[in-house]
């Protein structure tokens, strides 16, 4: 019985242990549950901001079908107008206010993927963008609203240039899409898009999966760094395994002191999925097929239709136009870097393999830089706070911390963007800068809530700045390598872009601008970080942050930018031309093509023998078909721009000039009208090709 007793109580422990266990578990859960209600109820509400920054995978998937419902009430709505009563109020109205309001909705299910460190978080955000995405395909092809709007294209002609411009682009999104094409055609166009996407899936699927592998001895790889060999697999040879990946092959054709084995790199790199030349000429005829059924003459005229280029002639004409005016640069370039090679290798001819090695060696040589000690001089909080100066001071601009502001990450800044003079606030910003694990890994910049002012209601931008730098551990500050320095400084000219906008229209916001255009204001930013004041601005010996970068070296990084340059160059704009060929006449042989290119292009530098460049050039097969030019373009209008403009570096003057003129008509204006009218004249190129001719 005594037994039996003490089991007895040894159970009635155990239950109560286990509910005290239960209570303690409980409180705690109410105590943290009361914190963070508490936490959050002091949080600081983001006036004018619609963004959800942290919400959870059932939420994100539950305002994915808020979204979709919302849309097809207003769509619907829009589509029963009858076309004889169709007005501004109920037909381009709603559009443009459902637009505004729910692209930062739609923002806050898609972003996650990019930055939340939970599985499940990004999972339901690629969900809820799919289901989003299958919406829009649909609301784009409902001949019902399209025929409503184009009812009031006919009826009113007393809009605005900026509403006439938006109607346009509803129009021509419909158009695009085949809704003025009879049934018959729609389902042609239809199916050939299908094709295309699926050939273009299909010519990157093979490049990613190619897994040629070449062997090299150590003597072979010789002038590679040590890293380089800590990732290579070994054969049971002995030999180092090196995979035709771009980062293999790049630094191989920089560093390699082996003429040997740059060239069969580039052979073997150039010679990759050979049936993929077979695949982009399928892809080609597909593409003109599309065109000429939407009524142009080819598929470039398509691609450039709505672009600040605005035809394939001016591309032609652009590009002939800089290749002509780079060639004696290239040829004096070509004369030099053969002789290099003479007094390294010997007598052995120069090839389009050994241009990374020598280019980047005379650089060197000339520039007298080591960037490893550069880069001790861009700690990365010192970097941020300089380009804010550099920003504040050029553009009448004031950044200021939301302190408490609800972000999904510790390490996530918001700031408020307010003009410098009146106090008013432009938008906000998210900074999302440092390393970790399952984000995004490239350094970009996503717009969040685009900024429009309809039916008198303001609503304000906001931007997501994302990288993946290095954070300060142990007291040591992350360091920047400058071509990091000047990628934050170019995305950073797209986060003022964006909060600059003052257009009308969601539509025409900051950065959902005309891809010709769109990169100009930061390819011009860029320049600041060649600028001796702007480094000294941004920069400060990691050990003792008064110590700014020294003059001298901030002299060779403006020579390095420039030097020896034509020859890369025209090897960017040969791909272009070849890009822009082929998407504007019919049964291209496109080897052939590609070696009168190179012969023509290449001040007489030889492409190599056997390479079949169409299966391996990316760009072309998806994402930049008749546009490759455009980074090009974007350079050499924002050098204009730069040369004619900021004489005075720090000109506040033209900077404000700048804000108002270019960044805040987004795209409620053409492009070329923009740069014109604060040109005062139509955009040059001689400002970059003097630029690359004097950098001999």
């Amino acid at each position: 019985m005594e037994n039996q007793r003490k089991k007895n109580e040894r159970r009635n422990l155990i239950a109560l242990t286990g509910a005290t266990a239960l209570l303690a578990v409980a409180a705690n859960l109410a105590i943290n549950a009361l914190k963070t209600h508490f936490k959050n109820r002091n949080r600081k509400v983001v006036p004018g901001s619609n963004v959800q920054t942290n919400i959870s995978a059932s939420e994100i998937l539950r305002l994915a079908d808020n979204i979709v419902a919302k849309s097809k009430e207003i769509y619907d709505a829009v589509a029963s107008v009858p076309l004889d009563k169709v007005t501004y109020a109920n037909t381009i109205l709603p559009l443009a206010e459902l637009e505004a309001q729910q692209f930062p909705l739609i923002q806050s299910c898609a972003f996650p993927k990019l930055v939340s460190s939970s599985e499940d978080i990004r999972k339901a955000s690629i969900e809820a963008e799919r289901r989003i995405d299958a919406h829009i395909s649909i609301c784009s092809m409902r001949e019902d609203v399209y025929r409503v709007i184009k009812a009031f294209t006919v009826r009113d002609d007393s809009m605005s240039s900026e509403v006439k411009r938006y109607v346009q682009y509803l129009v021509q999104d419909f158009e695009r899409n085949g809704l003025n094409l009879t049934s018959t055609k729609r389902e042609e166009l239809q199916r050939l898009r299908a094709q295309i996407e699926e050939l273009s899936v299909r010519y990157i699927r093979n490049l990613n999966d190619d897994s040629t592998v070449l062997l090299f001895n150590d003597m072979e790889l010789a002038g590679l760094p040590p890293e380089f060999f800590k990732g290579l697999d070994i054969a049971d040879s002995g030999k180092f395994k090196v995979l035709l990946r771009s980062h293999h092959v790049s630094a191989i054709l920089e560093l390699c002191k082996v003429g040997s084995t740059r060239k069969s790199v580039a052979e073997s790199y150039g010679r990759r999925c050979e049936v993929n030349h077979s695949i982009l000429e399928k892809l080609v005829q597909l593409r003109h097929k599309l065109a000429r059924l939407l009524g142009y003459l080819n598929y470039a005229e398509y691609a450039v239709d709505r672009r600040m280029a605005s035809s394939s002639a001016k591309v032609f004409e652009f590009l002939e136009k800089i290749s002509g005016s780079l060639t004696e640069s290239a040829s004096k370039e070509l004369s030099m870097l053969k002789e290099l090679k003479i007094n390294e290798e010997g007598e052995f001819a120069f090839g389009i393999e050994d241009l990374p090695y020598y280019v980047k060696k005379i650089k060197e040589e000339q520039c007298n830089l080591d960037f490893g000690v550069v880069k001790q001089y861009f700690p990365v909080s010192l970097v941020i706070s300089g380009i804010f100066k550099i920003c504040q001071d050029l553009f009448g601009l004031r950044f200021e911390e939301v302190i408490e502001a609800e972000v999904w990450h510790q390490d996530v800044q918001l700031f408020s963007v307010f003009d410098l003079s009146s106090g008013e606030l432009l938008g906000y910003f998210y900074l999302d800068l440092y390393t970790r694990e399952a984000k995004y890994g490239l350094t970009c910049v996503v717009a969040l809530q685009n900024g429009s002012w309809i039916n008198n209601t303001r609503q304000i931008p906001v931007a997501l700045l994302i990288s993946q730098l290095p954070k300060e551990v142990d007291g040591q500050p992350g360091l920047l390598r400058f071509s990091e320095v000047v990628n934050l400084l170019h995305e950073f000219g797209h986060v003022v872009h964006h909060t600059c906008n003052r257009a009308t229209f969601a539509r025409f916001s900051g950065l959902r601008l005309d891809p010709d255009f769109v990169e100009i204001p930061s390819m011009l930013l860029e320049n600041w970080c060649y600028e001796s004041s702007c480094l000294k601005l941004i920069s400060g010996f990691h050990q003792d942050i008064t110590r700014p970068i020294e003059d001298e070296i901030c002299k060779s990084l403006k020579r390095w930018r420039s030097s020896f340059s034509a020859l890369k160059l025209k090897q960017e704009i040969l791909y272009c031309l070849f890009d822009q060929i082929i998407h504007s006449t019919e049964n291209v042989d496109m080897n052939g093509l590609l070696k009168h290119l190179h012969s023509k292009v290449m001040v007489g530098l030889p492409m190599l023998e056997g390479i079949n460049p169409a299966s391996c050039f990316p760009r072309t097969a998806i994402g930049y078909e008749a546009t490759c030019y455009s980074r090009i373009w974007s350079e050499v209008f924002a050098a204009d721009i730069f040369a004619t403009k900021f004489h005075d570096i720090m000109n506040q003057s033209a900077g404000i000039q700048f804000r108002n003129k270019v960044l805040a008509p987004g795209g409620a204006k053409d492009p070329l009208e923009i740069l014109s009218d604060f040109l005062g004249r139509e955009p040059s190129i001689q400002a970059f090709v003097d630029s690359k001719s004097h950098s001999l």
